[in-house]
């Protein structure tokens, strides 16, 4: 404990001398002051860096009392300790009520006590000081820790929102993939082009009208591009053919192709479910259909939706019977069906989207531009196909430099100029030509 710091207050010479021998062995460094105001300036002076205070009771101009309590106003921390041989009691108590002290001693003093008192009220300052760091300390840790978590948090947030755009792309292409795939196999399966997309973009329109959540509509979405998938092990000859035309062997093979289309996805987990629908499309609500006979609610409901959508344009292309029907008469074939080919509460979805008014929102709203007037970001309203009928980019890409460089490129080794169909709300009208 010698590197405490001690102040004697006395106007006698003789009691600060006897207080410097008293306390010298201590190894406290120890200050002398013959007034209460040469204290006070001792103490500025040491900016408060003082210890202990021992002060004199009566003292000229300024008395113990006064000068302990105005040690108390400005430095606080500095113990304080009073030595008298007044007799009057009340003075006593002023000084301990003004002052604060930590202990008074009479006048003459035993030195043991004396140095007992001294280094217990320092002993407590020591635990002040331990007590005052660990508190700065625990702050500038809390403040580090502080600045920290907040540097943690930004960087967590910006990792995050890395993570979604990668997540939001890999979909995006994930998606794409799959339109192209889809135009593909409608390549080999014989179907007019864009039929797969027709089918799914229905679907996913009916799944609305029901209420069904977003990922099975995503699902639906999906079963919807693939579900001809199977049809690609089958002869040409078969793909060539109505439905109604095939003979009870073709017929045989043709019911193969929902569980081909399921096998050959097998091995991607992320469309397991997209799977199961494909496997089930054929299959009649009356339990008349293929490949297993299912019926009503073993049937999946996404199934159910797919069964209907693709049927309504299979009318339409002829790939049921040797006739093409119209819209109109595609659509009674439908309603015809409910209950027996279809889900008579899917059908109803399918007739509420004729008969519901349709509204026109920015996002619905879609303008026609040349390739030299795209711009980043802009969103694609329809499939762009080649002079071939090869899917080159599907409805609801979003447009990239990169890709807009590739459209270009094309048109210049074609030596055909391309016209997209693009969503107005991606906001063309400022930044490029529309065309009329």
């Amino acid at each position: 404990m010698s590197n405490f710091t001690v102040l004697c207050v006395d106007d006698e010479a003789n009691i600060l001398s006897a207080l410097r021998r008293l306390f010298r062995p201590t190894g406290y460094r120890l200050l002398t002051a013959q007034s209460g105001a040469e204290g006070l300036a001792i103490l500025e002076q040491e900016q408060g860096q003082v210890d202990v205070v021992i002060s004199d009771m009566r003292m000229p101009e300024m008395d113990g009392a006064t000068f302990l309590a105005e040690v108390l106003r400005r430095w606080p921390n500095t113990l304080r300790m009073l030595l008298t041989g007044y007799s009057d009691l009340n003075s006593t108590v002023s000084a301990i009520n003004q002052g604060e002290i930590y202990r008074y001693l009479a006048k003459p003093w035993n030195d043991q006590d004396l140095l007992l008192t001294v280094q217990d009220g320092l002993e407590k300052q020591a635990l002040l000081r331990e007590k005052n760091r660990l508190e700065a300390l625990t702050q500038q840790q809390n403040e580090q820790l502080k600045q920290l978590n907040a540097s943690l948090e930004d960087k967590v947030k910006a990792r995050t929102a890395e993570l979604h755009s990668a997540h939001e792309r890999l979909k995006k292409n994930f998606i794409s993939s799959i339109h192209v795939f889809s135009h593909l196999i409608e390549l080999r399966d014989g179907h007019s082009a864009g039929f797969s997309r027709r089918v799914a973009t229905l679907a996913r329109r009916i799944a609305g009208q029901l209420g069904i959540d977003h990922k099975a509509t995503q699902d639906i979405f999906l079963a919807g591009l693939l579900h001809t998938l199977g049809k690609i092990s089958l002869p040409d000859r078969l793909l060539s053919k109505p439905v109604s035309q095939l003979s009870a062997e073709e017929k045989q093979l043709w019911a193969k192709h929902p569980l081909k289309g399921q096998q050959a996805l097998m091995g991607l987990e992320e469309l397991a479910e997209t799977a199961r629908l494909i496997r089930a499309y054929c299959e009649h609500f009356n339990g008349q259909g293929v490949p297993e006979g299912l019926a009503g609610m073993q049937i999946p409901l996404g199934a159910r939706v797919l069964a209907v959508a693709s049927d309504f344009y299979a009318w339409q292309d002829g790939m049921l019977e040797e006739v093409s029907y119209s819209e109109n008469e595609a659509r009674k074939r439908i309603l015809q069906g409910a209950g027996m080919r279809y889900d008579p509460a899917v059908v109803a979805a399918f007739n509420a989207l004729f008969t519901e008014q349709p509204q026109t929102t920015p996002e619905t709203e879609i303008v026609e531009l040349y390739s030299i007037n795209l711009l980043p970001g802009m969103i694609l309203a329809r499939d762009l196909f080649s002079r071939d009928g090869v899917l080159l980019l599907a409805a609801d890409f979003v447009l990239e430099e990169r890709t807009i460089r590739q459209i270009c490129e094309y048109e210049s080794i074609e030596n055909k100029r391309l016209v997209l169909s693009i969503y107005r709300h991606s906001d063309p009208v400022s930044r490029g030509e529309i065309l009329h």
